[in-house]
């Protein structure tokens, strides 16, 4: 199987998880593989028993020779079916392996990468491959691989049954061999572009799913069903004439093998004629070139799925290996909240330029710090970088020290409090949601709640917090965004970072952020927001201004407050400690 393998990934290179799966699967390749050797063996009892009925039997009419090759075909036929149920159950279990120990790394790497690319190449297909090569281990497409090693068996029963024989098998299998690269040739770029288009309509659909309000009440439906249909419509172009050539290729393959059977009988016949060969052989010789060549006819017939596994392959490889090889973090101390950025400069995945430019600066524990600017400034886009969405191409972000990649993820990120600024609620309860899928701790869930002034809506709802959200359709706007931060606030974490936190929130909503903001700083949590709402910037120890991603102003409130309403002209840089600043 090992070889089997080799040929199907034959130009792809190779994830170093992928080839650790497979060597831990060597055991049970090699277990398949011998099972494999014994059952091609075996299928050489049919062919030897019609052989020794022929031309023992019947010239003998000895009744207790066919009793006793009666029996010992049952028996042989017997193992031929446990052996056959081993090895399926060998390559169930191998396929089922193979998924446990690639399902959760895939998993964390789609994660990664749409992070790393901010979403634009969020998408489940990398799942979906994974199946596919799980469901190929376990296909008709394997085991055909699995049986193609062994067709020297059946050519070399020909060569003793008469030279003419043999010679007429290898070329048999030579032409059959041929067909199959011409197959391959044939079909391989017109499926690698059915495949791209078809990943391409499936990312339009997801993404015009998420819009569905927008894309209906606009009207954009109909024009952007257009573009669908036009990737759509190219993979099914593609398909199709992949599909017309395999099938071509197919239907010559099993033409050529059936006019070949019919050719050995002639051939046969024509050598007992000859007195070379028994009557026997006639026949034998006919069904073991069948034998022979039957598994070149099955992976021709099966060369779709061969070539959707390579495929998936191949985008797995692309996938694990684009994802560093993380080891694991060393537990670090508690997390105080103090920040520390170098000269960062931050160009995040699909940008052509930096958007983060030299920015160096430090950030104490407990500051509560506003980010304003302009649109476009960048701002979102280091305040993700404090949380290690993005990493710097050059300098350093430090968090009490540490660069954000020393801690370990799923420690870090139980001290930090989080509201983006599109808002995301995932299937699920609030109280799931607002304990982050954790272990529910109801008196930790109902204080963020109240913190988020939102406990009493949620005790307004039908089943309170167990209330499931599905589809984000159960609650408004504003009423999602203060969710959201009840999730961020829970646990009291020490840095919060909240993007835009009033966008949608009323009256109410502003007056519970501002309270929450008071708590926030009575417990010494460093607080980093995103805002133009002047309510907020009041509470504000410190202002950073934004302008293209450079460091504009940065000091105290009432400086930035002085330092703007003296702005008279020029594009709005006022540094105030040149680039190195310390709050």
């Amino acid at each position: 199987m090992t070889s089997a393998i080799n040929i199907w990934s034959q130009g792809v290179s190779s994830a170093p998880s992928l080839k650790a799966v497979f060597k831990a699967s060597r055991s049970a390749i090699i277990t398949a593989a011998l099972c494999s050797l014994f059952l091609n063996l075996l299928m050489l009892v049919p062919t030897l028993y019609m052989l020794q009925v022929y031309d023992r039997v019947l010239s003998t009419g000895s009744l207790p020779t066919l009793f006793m090759l009666t029996l010992i075909t049952v028996f042989l036929f017997s193992v031929y079916g446990g052996l056959e149920w081993l090895r399926s159950q060998i390559l169930v279990i191998s396929s089922m392996r193979f998924d446990a120990m690639l399902s959760a790394k895939i998993h964390d790497a789609i994660f990664s990468r749409a992070i790393t690319s901010g979403g634009r190449r969020a998408h489940a297909q990398p799942l979906d491959d994974l199946d596919k090569l799980r469901q190929f281990v376990t296909g008709a497409g394997l085991f055909a691989l699995l049986d193609a090693p062994w067709m020297p068996i059946y050519v070399a029963v020909m060569f003793l049954f008469h030279p003419w024989m043999g010679v007429m098998a290898i070329a048999c299998t030579v032409v059959l061999a041929a067909l199959a690269i011409w197959n391959e040739y044939a079909t391989r770029a017109l499926l690698q572009d059915a495949n791209r288009f078809n990943l391409t309509a499936n990312q339009k659909t997801a993404s015009h799913l998420r819009n569905a309000e927008v894309i209906t009440s606009m009207g954009m439906l109909e024009r952007l069903r257009a573009l669908w249909l036009t990737d759509r419509s190219a993979a099914l172009s593609a398909q199709h004439i992949a599909s017309g050539r395999a099938g071509f290729i197919a239907a010559l393959s099993k033409t050529f093998r059936l006019t070949s059977q019919s050719l050995v009988l002639g051939l046969g016949a024509y050598l007992a004629i000859q007195r070379e060969i028994s009557p026997g052989m006639v026949i034998a010789g006919s069904i073991l070139l069948g034998r022979a060549l039957a598994p070149i006819d099955q992976l021709i017939a099966h060369w779709r799925g061969l070539s959707a596994a390579r495929t998936s392959y191949a985008r797995l490889s692309e996938l694990l290996l684009s994802q560093e090889e993380k080891q694991e973090a060393m537990p670090l101390p508690e997390v105080v909240g103090e920040y520390k950025l170098e000269k960062v400069v931050v160009t995040p995945d699909g940008a052509r330029a930096p958007i983060i430019k030299e920015i160096s600066m430090r950030i104490q524990s407990g500051t509560q710090l506003a980010v304003i600017g302009p649109s476009a400034a960048g701002k979102s886009t280091f305040v993700r970088t404090l949380l290690g969405l993005h990493m710097p191409v050059s300098g350093s972000v430090r968090l009490d020290g540490a660069e954000l990649n020393q801690y370990q993820r799923n420690v870090l990120g139980d001290e930090i409090g989080y509201l983006p600024q599109d808002i995301e609620l995932l299937d699920g309860t609030i109280a799931e949601n607002i304990a982050r899928f954790g272990f529910i701790d109801s008196e930790a869930v109902v204080k963020a709640a109240r913190k988020a002034g939102v406990h009493e809506m949620i005790l307004a709802l039908p089943h309170g917090y167990e209330s499931k959200l599905e589809g984000q359709f159960t609650l408004s706007a504003g009423q999602r965004q203060r969710v959201a931060l009840a999730r961020a606030l829970y646990g009291d974490p020490k840095v919060v970072i909240l993007d835009e936190p009033n966008s949608n929130l009323d009256e109410a909503g502003n007056a519970a952020l501002q309270k929450a903001l008071s708590e926030l700083r009575e417990i010494g949590s460093t607080v980093i927001i995103v805002t133009h709402k002047n309510n907020i910037l009041e509470q504000m120890d410190r202002i950073l201004v934004l302008v293209d991603g450079k460091l504009s102003l940065y000091g105290t409130r009432d400086q930035v407050a002085q330092a703007l309403s003296q702005k008279n002209s020029g594009p709005g840089v006022y540094p105030i400690r040149g680039n190195e600043v310390v709050a």
